[in-house]
This record gives C-alpha cells, structure tokens and sequence, in this order.
C-alpha cells in the first residue's frame, strides 16, 4: 500500500489551521469569555483568506505540474477538509 504524499506548505497550513482553531475553541469552552468569541471570528476570517490562497495555488500546481501531481492534490483536498472541521466546531460552539 503506498503511503499518501502531501505538499509540505498543504500539510503544514491544514496542521497549523486546526490546531489554533481547536485552541480557540477550547480556551472559549472552558473561560467562556466573548474575548475568544471575536477572536476566533477574527481568525476565521483570515484562516479563510489564507486557504483560499492556499489552496487556489495548489490546485495550480496540481494542474500544471505533471512531475508531482499527486501530492499537490492531495494536499489541495486536505485544506479543504478545514471546512467541515470548521462547520464543526460552529455546531459545538452554537450548543454550548
């Protein structure tokens, strides 16, 4: 079985999105402070910004590169598994 390949910038972004998006949304739960109310807000408006950005470069390069296609689509789809996670986490936040 062949191991999946991700690009490092695709892989490092969706890590890095995630793990300060569950630590707003963990500071949030625990001090119910609206402090990370506006600052996860803030942070989803430029997480937003960013994987688009992101992304749009990935599928680029996952379309016109033939060499290593594989790894910048891979990695293009990772950024967009952010949106689920996201819409996630608005349900938990919405419930709390």
């Amino acid at each position: 079985m062949e191991k999946v390949k991700f690009s490092p910038v695709g892989k490092s972004l969706f890590l890095i999105s995630w793990l300060l998006g569950t630590i707003i949304l963990l500071a949030f739960w625990i001090s119910e402070s609206w402090f990370f109310v506006w600052l996860g807000f803030y942070y989803v408006v430029i997480a937003v910004v960013i994987n688009m950005i992101v992304f749009c470069s990935e599928l680029l390069t996952f379309l016109t590169d033939v060499s290593d296609k594989k790894s910048h689509g891979n990695s293009a789809l990772l950024i967009l598994l952010n949106i689920p996670i996201a819409a996630f986490y608005f349900f938990i936040f919405t419930k709390i």
